[in-house]
């Protein structure tokens, strides 16, 4: 029976869509595998780790009869890649074997039973739906995901922390020595749910959600294309651009962010965001592997930013600042500044300093929900 027949770019798409997740050394060989159903002339495609699950479906053709199957999912990909976009491909099964079929190449794949694939049980008890433009999750994504830990043993720091409460969403994500923090206003009030998604999920749907542009050509009406979400206790749940996105949360009780965040600094610096990146990446070229550390100098109408290493080496940079408040003298690690300030798009940046032993804020004139906080180092 013929799976499928259609151009190898829609094919390709709806298989690149599901097949981020799937690792290609697993203990469940089937994990490699990309499930297939097919129904009605539409092609389901469902991949697994068994934490999170992918799901999307397309009209590509081929049989109407009912059929289901799994094959390596990055074999597949490798195999459409190769061919022509505009070339029709056709994929077709008989006796446990899949054979795809482009112009003059043929290919034929071992598969596994449909029913041996574990799909992942969903959670009966589900709050209330709420929906935001995909852009804007996505904006909130690129804006704090930096600040992610990355295998701590504090595990509910290996995410990013959702809250939904009356009209706004907050995102936050910390790994304990800086914080970002990303807000935007919900069109209806919902009560308060708190989940924390684990990276190998955000990174995903971060890679997914398309932005302003894509998100607005996606959507047949020129409307922005949304993104519906539902927590449960232990499971969260995307459905956005034809696709369904189940995954498993993290356990545990995040850091109280607010306590965190400085109310009260009474130094103020607002300036080019693109100027300050450049001079901190010069800088950063002569700290150490080991040591990222910079010294930092405000001084009225100036910020000096030096840096050295092991060699007795040195960089030093001066950018001209409308600051008139306290000299303070205080040391960063130079990427978590770097990070913040890469992930912007943000013309102008305003940093508010206590003193050389506080933390610092950074915050975006323009954008009330954007916060992040950062720890000083001994240099």
């Amino acid at each position: 029976m013929i799976v499928l027949k259609a151009p190898q770019e829609k094919v390709l798409g709806a298989l690149q869509a599901v097949s981020g997740i799937v690792e290609r050394r697993h203990t469940l060989p089937i994990l490699a595998n990309v499930m297939i159903r097919k129904q009605a002339g539409v092609a389901e495609f469902t991949t697994s780790d068994l934490e999170i699950q992918v799901r999307t479906s397309a009209e590509l053709g081929g049989d109407d009869s009912t059929f289901s199957t799994t094959v390596g999912a990055r074999k597949l990909i490798d195999i459409l890649r190769t061919l022509p976009a505009d070339q029709i491909v056709t994929l077709s099964a008989a006796q446990n074997k899949l054979t795809l079929q482009g112009g003059k190449s043929r290919f034929t794949l071992q598969t596994l039973p449909a029913e041996d694939f574990p799909l992942v049980q969903e959670a009966a008890d589900f709050g209330p739906t709420f929906s935001v433009p995909q852009k804007t999750l996505k904006g909130l994504i690129d804006q704090v995901h930096f600040a992610m830990a990355v295998h701590d043993i504090r595990y509910y720091l290996n995410g990013i922390l959702f809250v939904a409460e009356g009209r706004t969403l907050t995102l936050v994500a910390t790994d304990g020595h800086r914080l970002a923090l990303a807000q935007a206003e919900l069109e209806h009030d919902i009560p308060k749910q708190e989940v924390i998604l684990p990276r190998k999920t955000v990174l995903e749907l971060q890679r997914l959600l398309k932005d302003d542009k894509a998100s607005k050509a996606a959507s047949a009406d020129g409307e922005e294309a949304r993104i519906e979400m539902r927590f449960a206790d232990n499971q969260a749940k995307f459905t956005f651009g034809g696709m369904e996105f189940v995954t498993k949360l993290v356990e545990g009780k995040f850091p109280d962010y607010n306590r965190v965040i400085p109310k009260n600094h009474r130094n103020h610096i607002t300036l080019g965001r693109a100027p300050l990146l450049a001079s901190l990446q010069r800088a950063a070229i002569l700290t150490s592997e080991k040591f990222k550390g910079v010294r930092v100098n405000f001084e009225p109408g100036t910020l000096r930013i030096a840096s050295s290493n092991a060699e007795q080496e040195e960089a030093k940079e001066e950018l001209e600042i409308d600051y008139g408040g306290d000299a303070i003298e205080i040391g960063f690690n130079v990427t978590y500044l770097m990070d913040v300030l890469s992930n912007s798009g943000a013309d102008m940046v305003t940093l508010s300093l206590q003193d050389a032993n506080s933390s610092a804020l950074v915050t975006i004139p323009d954008q009330a929900g954007f916060k992040y906080v950062v720890m000083p180092m001994r240099i």
